[in-house]
């Protein structure tokens, strides 16, 4: 009974440090990307998962943590696409150039770091790129909790008009709600969001995190509210299964298991057919 006990992951410091993480990073993921997927702006969380390595190498290349990078890095773009509003959506040469030449000056600031710094955190530029979930410590995994709870409060908060505000733009403006601060803002959480994402599963999939689970969500249910939770819910239990099978087969890397149960979720809502709402025909038609 006591080696069952010890076998169990719950019994791992190293495991609960990524439960208590993961879990609320998704579900402060799920909640924003809901809106992120509504509002069709997952192009700013593409762009988001470019920037976030770089903002995170660069942080380490001049001295500073990482994290620091990764925030200001995230939210500044963030805040970039809200301010250009559709001038920030050019042509698909102009966007697959500007990203590639991101990554690149991600892999100048990685090398900058690891030569003229010290080399103790070599593999930080990996951690970045594919998470490094099972490594935060306690301390870590407290702040990161305590951030994505932040998040989930302050969506949660601006739900109703930021709904509001991207199912009719022109009208919710005319009964008074600052749609264009309410955008900035939410981008900003979604900057912080994204951040926060990277620490799970990496710059390179945080999108799917961000996306995936809202994805499943809004084609499983037409209703805005019990989408948004729905959003947060899967991404939890995604969470969950990802960090269960990786504890289970070590061999198979944390953020590709997340993923792999995000996708395969994503996958099964293609087989389910929700019932179609049909009108009733008026009278002698």
């Amino acid at each position: 009974m006591t080696s069952l006990l010890a076998a169990s992951p719950l019994a791992q410091p190293f495991f609960l440090h990524a439960l208590l993480a993961g879990t609320a990073i998704a579900a402060a993921s799920g909640l924003v990307g809901y809106f992120l997927v509504l509002r069709a702006q997952v192009f700013t969380g593409d762009a988001l998962s470019h920037v976030a390595f770089t903002g995170a190498m660069a942080a380490l290349a001049f001295g500073y943590d990482l994290r620091l990078g990764l925030f200001a890095a995230t939210v500044a773009i963030a805040l970039l696409f809200g301010t250009l509003g559709r001038a920030a959506r050019p042509d698909d040469v102009v966007i697959g150039s500007v990203f590639s030449w991101l990554l690149g000056l991600g892999a100048f600031f990685t090398t900058l770091y690891t030569t003229s710094r010290s080399t103790t955190n070599g593999n930080a530029g990996v951690s970045v790129l594919f998470g490094s979930i099972f490594g935060i410590s306690a301390s870590s995994a407290v702040v990161a909790a305590l951030v994505a709870a932040g998040i989930c409060l302050t969506v949660l908060l601006i739900a109703r008009p930021l709904l509001f505000a991207t199912l009719d733009e022109a009208v919710a403006a005319a009964r008074g709600v600052p749609v264009r601060l309410l955008g900035l803002g939410f981008l900003t959480i979604a900057g912080v969001s994204a951040a926060e994402a990277t620490q799970a599963v990496g710059s390179l999939l945080l999108l799917g995190l961000l996306a995936a689970p809202a994805g499943a969500a809004i084609r499983l249910t037409d209703r805005p509210y019990r989408a948004l939770a729905l959003s947060a819910v899967l991404a939890v239990l995604e969470m969950w299964t990802g960090l269960l099978a990786a504890h289970a087969l070590p061999q198979i890397p944390p953020s590709f298991a997340i993923m792999t149960a995000a996708t395969a979720v994503y996958a099964a809502t293609f087989l389910i057919r929700r019932p179609v709402t049909r009108t009733a025909a008026p009278a002698g038609a």
